[in-house]
Formats: C-alpha cells, sequence, structure tokens
C-alpha cells in the first residue's frame, strides 16, 4: 500500500499527459506482408510495384505540414503551397475526416451522407487541389480520424462504444468514439480511407487509431469482442486490414501514435504498442511534442524547455527498439510529428516555439537516425525561419 502511494504523484503526471496528447492533436490470421517506403536516388517520387495498380509516389524523406479541411480548401492553400515551393517542404498532411467525424470534401458513402458527415464541404474540389499539389512535386497524405467520430457515434449507435447501460458512452468532451473492438466501424472507416485513396491521395493517415483515453472509462462495454482480445490486437488488426487493402490500391498507411508509445512498453491502455505496431503498418508518426510530456520525464523537469532532448530520446530509443525487433516481414518507418505550436496552457510553464526550438526538433530527428518529419500547427501558422530554403 505505501508503494501505490508512492506512485500516485507519477501515476497523476502520467494522466494529465495521456489528456494532453489527446486534447491537442487534437486484429488474427496470417499476416499480409506490406510494402515499405524504400530510399531511392533522384526525384522525390519514384514508382512502385505492382505495376497493374496505381503508381505509388514515395518520397525519399517526408517533410510535411498539416492543412485542415478549411485551409486546404481556401486561399490560404496557396500560400502555404509558395512555403512549400521556397522551403525544405515536400508534403502535406490534409483533412479528409477530422476530428468531429466530418468528411471535408463531398463522398458518396452512403453510411457519411447518414449520419450528416457531408454536411459542411469545406474542399470543394478536392481532385483540383491534389492535381496542384502533383504539379507542384508535393506528397499528399490523408488525414483519417478513425475511431473518435461524435457523427458517426451519434447517428449509428451499434458501431459506437457502449456504457454498461447500453447507451452511447462519451468522453469528457462529449464526444462519442466507435467501438474498435467492431469489425463495422472498420468497414466504414476503411470504406472512408479507400474512397479518399481513389481520389489520387498518396498515402492515408490514421488518426485517433486508438481507445479513449479520458471520461469514465470504468462503465465502457465494448462487448464480448473486448473478452477475446487486447486492445492492442484490436488496433493493430484494424492497421494491418487497412494496410493491406490500401496497399493494394497503391498507396501506403501511417498511424499517428502517443509520444511516449516510444518509450513505454505496455500499450498505455490505449492500444498502441511500439513493437506490435511496428508490423502492422508502413509508417508510425509518434506526436513526439514537448510540450505534452509530463515534468520529470527523462530527467527533464521541464519538457518544454527542452525540445532536443525529448524529441532524441523519444525517437531514438523507438529507431532502436525496431531495430532490434526479430520480425521477418517489413517493419514500419518512424515519421514523427513535431511541435511548431507555443502551448500557453501549460501551468508549469512554457515558451514560444520559434525557429530556435522547431529547428532543434528537426536536428533531434536526424540525430537519432531518422530523416523524415512532419510539423503540427492547429492553425497552420509554420514557423519559415526554422525551415532550410530550398
Amino acid at each position: 500500500m505505501d508503494s501505490v502511494r508512492r506512485n500516485i504523484p507519477a501515476l497523476v503526471f502520467f494522466a494529465a499527459a495521456i489528456a494532453a496528447f489527446a486534447f491537442i492533436h487534437d486484429n488474427v490470421g496470417q499476416q499480409a506482408v506490406s510494402p515499405r517506403p524504400q530510399p531511392h536516388v533522384g526525384d522525390i517520387h519514384i514508382n512502385q510495384p505492382p505495376a497493374d495498380l496505381k503508381s505509388m509516389r514515395v518520397p525519399e524523406m517526408v517533410k510535411g505540414i498539416y492543412l485542415t479541411g478549411y485551409t486546404a480548401g481556401g486561399q490560404r492553400f496557396y500560400q502555404l503551397l509558395d512555403l512549400i515551393n521556397r522551403t525544405e517542404l515536400n508534403a502535406v498532411v490534409i483533412d479528409t475526416k477530422n476530428d468531429s467525424g466530418i468528411i471535408t470534401y463531398e463522398s458518396k458513402n452512403e453510411t457519411a451522407r447518414f449520419v450528416g458527415a457531408n454536411r459542411i464541404i469545406q474542399i470543394k474540389d478536392m481532385e483540383k487541389r491534389l492535381a496542384e499539389l502533383k504539379e507542384n512535386n508535393v506528397y499528399a497524405i490523408a488525414r483519417i480520424v478513425a475511431f473518435k467520430d461524435t457523427l458517426a457515434g451519434s447517428m449509428r449507435p451499434d458501431l459506437a462504444v457502449k456504457t454498461t447501460s447500453g447507451t452511447i458512452w462519451r468522453d469528457n468532451a462529449g464526444n462519442a468514439w466507435l467501438n474498435p473492438y467492431n469489425r463495422e466501424s472498420w468497414e466504414y472507416i476503411l470504406e472512408i480511407a479507400q474512397e479518399t485513396a481513389a481520389l489520387g491521395f498518396d498515402e492515408i493517415q490514421f488518426d485517433y487509431v486508438r481507445f479513449p483515453t479520458d471520461g469514465n472509462r470504468k462503465i465502457i462495454d465494448y462487448g464480448e469482442a473486448g473478452d477475446k482480445e487486447t486492445m492492442s490486437q484490436a488496433i493493430c488488426g484494424f492497421l494491418e486490414y487497412a494496410t493491406e487493402k490500401l496497399n493494394n490500391m497503391g498507396v501506403y498507411v501511417s498511424a499517428d501514435i502517443f509520444g511516449q508509445v516510444t518509450t513505454n512498453t505496455d500499450d498505455m491502455g490505449l492500444g498502441q504498442q511500439l513493437e506490435d505496431l511496428t508490423v502492422s503498418t508502413n509508417i508510425l508518426s509518434p506526436m513526439v511534442y514537448p510540450s505534452h510530456y509530463y515534468p520529470g520525464v527523462y530527467g527533464v523537469s521541464y519538457p518544454d524547455f527542452e525540445p532536443y532532448k525529448i524529441v532524441l530520446t523519444s525517437i531514438s530509443r523507438a529507431q532502436k527498439r525496431i531495430e532490434e525487433l526479430n520480425h521477418s516481414g517489413d517493419k514500419a518507418v518512424l515519421r514523427p510529428w513535431l511541435q511548431d505550436f507555443t502551448a500557453s496552457y501549460l501551468k508549469q510553464g512554457y515558451q514560444i516555439y520559434g525557429p530556435k526550438q522547431v529547428r532543434e526538433q528537426i536536428q533531434a530527428v536526424y540525430d537519432s537516425g531518422v530523416g523524415q518529419w512532419l510539423l503540427w500547427n492547429a492553425g497552420n501558422y509554420y514557423t519559415e525561419g526554422a525551415l532550410l530554403k530550398e
């Protein structure tokens, strides 16, 4: 009992870290072996087999930024395209199914139309946008929020996470979630991903590909499947299934994961365990935002003030674990999300993130033996001074 009391502060910090990650950013059978990005020399894009399917345009090292649907569909798209053309950037991650369950382009999916996911069309001509990206040699990644989906969860209770009393469970913010154990939930997410891939994206990126982390999880009833497989098996099963289907369409698949998955050995209670994920998809994108780590982690009192050490420790340890994993098939490669925003909400103190702080994170990625990265800013305002000129 004494040891439990001594560990209470650490557990509180750990819970706070999980909540912070959720706030900002803001299964069995024979495993299919999926293709992985291969390094190359020359032009940023290459063609990958199979030849009878859509060509796979895979950049050697992605250096990308995130765009909301509104940004991608508006005039700021062209401002950011100019930024890409005059710097080292070569990729964009565009919301196609966002945190609310809204699909940002006009979907023909029947379930999406039924649940109202198309009520706001943020990108009115997605094909035109993708053509413009291709003309500018920009790698296009579609961000699809997977299991956090208030619209589908509310309108299709049969797909939703339920309470023990049979009602729709909701997290602290009132969001409904699709049940990761439910294969019909998988199908809806995959149908949107396939429709998105057919538009011409080079890669599908699944975010919120996990179980809920906040709210009263004690009253959740995941059904019989929850007693037959672990959370990690459910999440990795979905990723294996989706990766095989989407690779066959000629697109790669990536998964956004919590930053501390890089150093935690368990699944953190959300279904994300590094070694399991490594053999389930093509690319892993840990969200290693220094502001999201609890005080004292890696011996750092205030992580937001030491971006280089936080990113270096997280990515280098993850890279080592992946390299040491004994697996005969392909393994996922790392492409971390980096912090390009100021975490002014931190009560223990924060610093303004400018060129120095962003570049330190990029350098930490390189010093970890990883050559690609993504920048996250929810408002899509990026620090040009941190980027090398083209």
